[in-house]
């Protein structure tokens, strides 16, 4: 993907939209727009906590039917009512054409675009296509894709910027997993922080309460989207959200999400001190020395290589494989390290020692 081109990106939000000249940007609402009270109810005591753009959802994707799946068309001029009586910004899911072109017709400032429908090229395109048609020049938030696919998200952010859009950004919401987990959805950050680097004038908003899916995971979440860099937050904040309609165990009161906001700290990452820069290329000095070392390790395993050729063995054993890794985990972790990290990086090295002698075995030999 080194192809990545999106150049001439704006701001998804300014200052002179949503009043403010701080970061990091904010929306919340409920997840679900119920009742006309329940929207106005919920965007005034928002409004109260200083938040500037209100989020609702009016289609709501279920995965099995029989859930509660919005209220459509109807919930439309509430938020229109929100934004004349409060001045907040706007913003709703859309998930195909139809929903595009009623958003773009009842004045939806901001438009997102879920998980299942950014894994869908075909319905990513007729988004696209159909923005294009209305010339729509307003923000369009992409939230990654239900499985860890890093090309597919920037796939559906492409679409769109081909499309006209230029005040694009991302959603980070997690990824699903099999199984019970502490976790809703996975935050796999490394993934988020790979986008970063892809496409670095693109702004990511993380999604603390679909990650979390447990208010008591919203704080630590956000504070940690807002420790790796992240541009702002998007929360899920609810007048009564123990009586939600849907995704009520993730959703908080705005009096909560006041709270929340006051106490996050923001880290300033344009400072950089003579002693951040001596550490920084302290670290650039030691990963070209691990640089190093794995090198001179695949040169060994190589030799092992043709020694086994020569001696017609089998490339894996998997019961020193299995001594090795648990030796060095339970070393890893004496240093300190996680033991997750290290089964993931000897994986990694094994995987590659693996693939070298098979190499050897096959008559690709390296010439040293």
């Amino acid at each position: 993907m080194a192809d990545i081109n999106m150049e001439g990106l704006e701001p998804i939000i300014t200052d002179k939209e949503t009043g403010e000249t701080h970061r990091p940007i904010v929306i919340a609402g409920p997840c679900s727009a119920e009742s006309e009270e329940q929207v106005m109810n919920t965007a005034r005591e928002l409004s109260d906590a200083g938040v500037r753009i209100f989020r609702a959802g009016i289609w709501k994707p279920r995965t099995r039917p029989g859930g509660f799946e919005g209220v459509g068309v109807v919930g439309l001029p509430w938020l229109r009512r929100v934004k004349e009586e409060t001045g907040m910004l706007t913003s709703t899911e859309i998930a195909n054409r139809f929903h595009a072109e009623a958003a773009i017709d009842a004045g939806v400032d901001i438009l997102w675009i879920g998980a299942r429908t950014s894994a869908n090229p075909f319905a990513m395109q007729e988004i696209a296509d159909v923005l294009a048609e209305r010339r729509f020049s307003n923000p369009v938030l992409v939230k990654n894709p239900v499985n860890p696919d890093l090309d597919l998200w920037i796939g559906a952010l492409q679409r769109l910027y081909n499309a006209g859009i230029r005040r694009l950004g991302a959603i980070h919401r997690g990824f699903s997993a099999y199984g019970h987990h502490i976790y809703r959805n996975l935050p796999q950050w490394h993934i988020a922080l790979e986008l970063r680097r892809r496409l670095p004038q693109l702004p990511i908003i993380t999604d603390p309460s679909h990650i979390g899916g447990k208010r008591e995971l919203i704080a630590p979440l956000s504070q940690q989207a807002l420790d790796m860099g992240f541009d702002g937050l998007i929360i899920e904040s609810h007048c009564n959200p123990d009586a939600a309609w849907s995704d009520a165990s993730q959703q908080i009161t705005p009096e909560a999400l006041h709270y929340i906001l006051s106490t996050l700290v923001l880290r300033d990452e344009r400072a950089s001190t003579e002693n951040l820069a001596m550490l920084r290329r302290e670290i650039d000095r030691i990963d070209n020395d691990l640089l190093e070392v794995l090198s001179r390790r695949m040169r060994v395993c190589r030799e092992i290589g043709r020694y086994k050729k020569e001696h017609s063995m089998p490339v894996v054993q998997a019961k020193r494989y299995g001594d090795i890794m648990n030796d060095r985990v339970k070393a890893a972790v004496d240093m300190h390290m996680g033991a997750e990290f290290m089964r993931t990086v000897l994986s990694a090295v094994h995987e590659e020692s693996v693939r070298q002698q098979i190499n050897i075995l096959n008559g690709d030999d390296i010439k040293e």
